[in-house]
């Protein structure tokens, strides 16, 4: 099984690299400092943006990097999703607190999804995917299937925040706080072509890798989120 796409736009977050530009500037390595820091998220009005986590703000702000076409279908894609919210809202419920409706209503894993169709009035179709540590590569197989029945451009957006403190036994993710995001269609000359595929021959890559791959124009291959990635560039 091989999966082919055209990345026709891409976005990326980080509290160290913000844009597309200060990817091309990314460097290797295992972890990257503590950092309280969101997205400015300017598209959205104050009182609205104040509300949201930071997970849902990096996952729209990669999504607003990759300017897709109104009424865009989407998939957007996290391992956790609001884990930290729900966290937030049974710590209330452990010390008898009343719960904040607005952080009950945003603690679903479909969160930023729903955040994307209000803020652009997109009425379009979106999934909302959670895979463990292969939820890119599962959102990749979910847009695969839906540009096999409608071949026009798919939002992709990935993104996960740092798990509680409670959870950090269990789980090791070094590049964390992260987004991307990619506008994808089938293959088509002139544009970066991204393939995955199940296997595990490759060296691993990191997302990172990839964000940096895709703002120099450069080419990459590596095992990621449970599958073999190829990024080429014409």
């Amino acid at each position: 099984m091989q999966l082919t796409f055209s990345v026709m736009a891409w976005g990326g977050w980080s509290p160290a690299y913000q844009d597309r530009d200060s990817w091309a500037q990314w460097q290797k390595s295992l972890s990257q400092p503590e950092s309280d820091i969101s997205p400015a998220l300017a598209q959205v009005p104050a009182m609205q943006r104040r509300r949201f986590s930071r997970l849902s703000r990096m996952m729209l702000e990669v999504a607003f990097q990759c300017t897709p076409q109104s009424q865009c279908r989407s998939v957007f894609a996290s391992r956790h999703g609001e884990l930290n919210r729900t966290i937030e809202l049974l710590q209330s419920v452990i010390s008898r607190e009343p719960l904040s409706p607005m952080g009950f209503s945003q603690s679903v894993h479909n969160t930023a999804s729903g955040l994307f169709g209000i803020l652009n009035d997109n009425r379009a179709a979106s999934t909302s995917i959670a895979a463990g540590t292969e939820s890119l590569s599962q959102a990749m197989i979910e847009a695969y299937a839906q540009l096999c029945d409608d071949p026009s451009p798919l939002l992709l957006v990935f993104g996960d925040d740092p798990v509680p403190p409670v959870y950090n036994d269990y789980t090791e993710e070094y590049e964390l706080p992260l987004a991307l995001g990619m506008l994808l269609a089938p293959p088509k000359a002139g544009r970066p072509q991204l393939s995955v595929s199940k296997g595990n021959a490759l060296t691993p890559i990191s997302y990172g890798q990839l964000l940096a791959s895709l703002a120099k124009g450069e080419n990459c291959q590596g095992h990621l989120s449970g599958f073999d990635w190829s990024l080429q560039h014409d």
